[in-house]
């Protein structure tokens, strides 16, 4: 009786795998051009507009501005309008926002970081673009004790 089976099957299953090494190397998987990088804020190109508000939006945190060169979209972030401390401005005030202007959605929108109504300077955004929750605006409103008042006040030292 003649038996049939594979008398040596390492080298035909090196060989497959071999093969299909080479075809996972020889196809590029993701060819596609990496996309540069760019910050969603960039402080060095921050504006000031100067206009009257001609609407507020709450539900979405915008202003409708009214300026010398025309209606501008202010994006106040997500807490800008909510909790203590944020934007308590209404329609026919004259306000001075500091931000940058970005395209989204096919739409240019003022990415506002601070605004200014009469002497009151509300910050909206830290200096990275991102949106100051009501307890990071109470935090950064707050002054830091000096590192060694500790050692001040007792006398003591390090």
């Amino acid at each position: 009786m003649r038996r049939t089976r594979f008398t040596k099957p390492i080298p035909l299953i090196a060989g497959l795998l071999s093969g299909l090494l080479f075809a996972i190397l020889a196809v590029p998987l993701g060819a596609q051009p990496v996309p540069k990088a760019r910050p969603y804020y960039d402080i060095s190109k921050e504006v000031t507009l100067n206009g009257t508000v001609s609407s507020v939006v709450s539900k979405s945190a915008h202003l409708i501005l009214a300026t010398t060169s025309g209606t501008v979209d202010a994006s106040l972030g997500r807490w800008g309008l909510m909790g203590k401390g944020s934007l308590h401005v209404a329609a026919g005030q004259r306000v001075a926002v500091t931000g940058v202007m970005k395209t989204y959605r096919d739409k240019e929108v003022f990415i506002a970081r601070t605004a200014k109504v009469g002497s009151q300077v509300y910050t909206l955004r830290n200096e990275h673009g991102i949106s100051m929750s009501p307890q990071s605006r109470a935090r950064a409103g707050q002054k830091p004790a000096p590192f060694n008042s500790r050692v001040a006040q007792k006398g003591e030292s390090l």
